[in-house]
């Protein structure tokens, strides 16, 4: 499920888009076990076809919705979480262990499944029609996800494989993999990021056979839609579903965080599962927001061939829960070459306790960036897609500080504060300058501001 996400501001899209003149090359995935191959981060730019980017070995025609940028396609084929002793492997390998040891079939054999090496490509209808989010839901925003065309986009979520896995007969998953979204610029946000999604189905006799007379316990009825249940699913079985899921992702934080960890249950509203909630976990006296989960949508179950079924989802983001257990804290570290970071994650076992010793800190450098905007329609993610593709990771954090309308002229202008700062060593002035001049004069051309510098 596309949890711990809130899609952002809706507005234009950007124009700094790929140069319909990158090629990037790659070997693309396939559906395995948790053991398959992962994608190769060898990228090189040529000059193809024009009008088309190829892919993971596939060449994508680019038209009025393609807005993926070469820094994005960059990231694409890292794969942090399946390079071992990476922060983000250490969680995912917790996860399945703690899945693997907890969960067994009726002859000892491991439940759950697990698919990390799915393609971060997928089709619209995979990300979002599959999952019945509406035509005109918020989350379709090219404004806010990173599309090749209007076909296909880089997942936003792992959810975007829940359709295919159970349509091939699964019955309980996780799937593993980086997600794409444009949004703000700061320490725990970033345009690249990893998600894991759980799956779990029951049949009438696995739900209520453990009930004392639940011989006649049902998992449908004709009845209405609630705030609690969906029409077609009895009380019975989304209380029994919901207290399932609870129970499952509360033995996990624990089984991560510790005993005496505070769970609490926030309600909430994703389009695509209903009931649904939010989990958050007390940490250090602050309440965290860890994942999110529901009672799937029966009419998704359904399509996907499994209409005698009923069945949870999660999703939880992988960076978020190595930031808290490990003190990470920004969360462009992860994407770190230097061996300082990368040393202090080789441990003998998965289990080992790491607490992140910082590297030296660096000193910030800052500064502001104002413009008027275009009468037009105009999106920040578009002007943080800007920036982020032109300073990189050199960039730790941009907040609007100051939005200022002409009394006369009705023109509206807004002023950043940039924050650079290296994660590895001091940054001079000059280059940032260069860097700071560089998207003052991409924000004049790609997004049609008027500067104020």
């Amino acid at each position: 499920m596309a949890m711990l996400w809130k899609f952002m501001r809706v507005a234009k899209y950007s124009k700094t888009a790929l140069s319909p003149k990158v090629k990037v090359r790659g070997i693309p995935t396939h559906s395995r076990h948790s053991s398959s191959k992962t994608i190769p981060s060898d990228f090189t730019a040529n000059v193809p076809c024009s009008n088309t980017v190829e892919l993971l070995g596939k060449a994508y025609p680019q038209d009025d919705y393609s807005n993926v940028t070469e820094k994005i396609l960059s990231k694409v084929g890292k794969n942090l979480h399946n390079k071992k002793h990476h922060p983000l492997w250490l969680i995912k390998e917790q996860v399945k262990d703690h899945f693997y040891k907890q969960y067994t079939g009726r002859r000892g054999t491991q439940l759950f499944s697990v698919y990390d090496g799915l393609s971060p490509v997928v089709t619209v209808q995979q990300n979002f029609d599959s999952l019945l989010i509406p035509q005109n839901h918020a989350s379709r925003r090219k404004e806010d996800n990173y599309y090749l065309n209007r076909n296909h986009m880089l997942r936003a979520h792992t959810s975007a494989h829940q359709w295919d896995l159970i349509r091939s007969g699964l019955d309980a998953f996780l799937a593993v993999g980086d997600v794409y979204r444009r949004d703000t610029i700061d320490n725990t946000h970033y345009p690249v990021f990893h998600q894991m999604e759980g799956v779990r189905l029951f049949s009438c006799h696995e739900l209520f056979s453990s009930i004392k007379d639940g011989e006649g316990l049902q998992l449908f009825e004709q009845g209405h839609r609630t705030a609690h249940k969906q029409e077609c699913h009895t009380m019975e079985a989304v209380r029994l579903v919901e207290f399932n899921l609870k129970q499952v992702l509360t033995k996990l934080m624990t089984h991560l965080f510790g005993d005496g960890l505070q769970v609490r249950w926030v309600d909430c509203d994703f389009p695509f599962t209903h009931p649904s909630f939010e989990m958050e976990i007390n940490f250090q006296g602050e309440w965290m927001e860890v994942l999110g989960c529901g009672v799937m949508e029966q009419q998704l179950v359904n399509s996907a061939g499994a209409q005698d079924k009923i069945g949870w989802a999660f999703g939880l983001g992988l960076e978020r829960l190595a930031m808290i257990l490990y003190s990470i804290p920004d969360i462009r570290l992860f994407w770190s070459e230097d061996e300082r970071f990368l040393k202090q994650f080789i441990v003998p076992h998965i289990w080992q306790k790491i607490k992140y010793q910082p590297l030296s800190k660096y000193p910030p450098l800052v500064n502001d960036i104002s413009f008027w905007l275009p009468f037009e329609t105009y999106s920040e993610n578009d002007f943080y897609d800007l920036a982020r593709n032109i300073g990189g990771d050199l960039i730790e954090k941009i907040v609007l500080v100051d939005e200022f309308t002409h009394p006369e002229t009705k023109k509206v202008s807004h002023c950043y504060r940039i924050i650079y700062r290296h994660p590895e060593r001091t940054l001079t002035q000059n280059e940032v300058h260069r860097i700071h001049q560089a998207i003052e004069e991409s924000a004049v051309r790609e997004l049609g501001v008027e500067g104020r510098f």
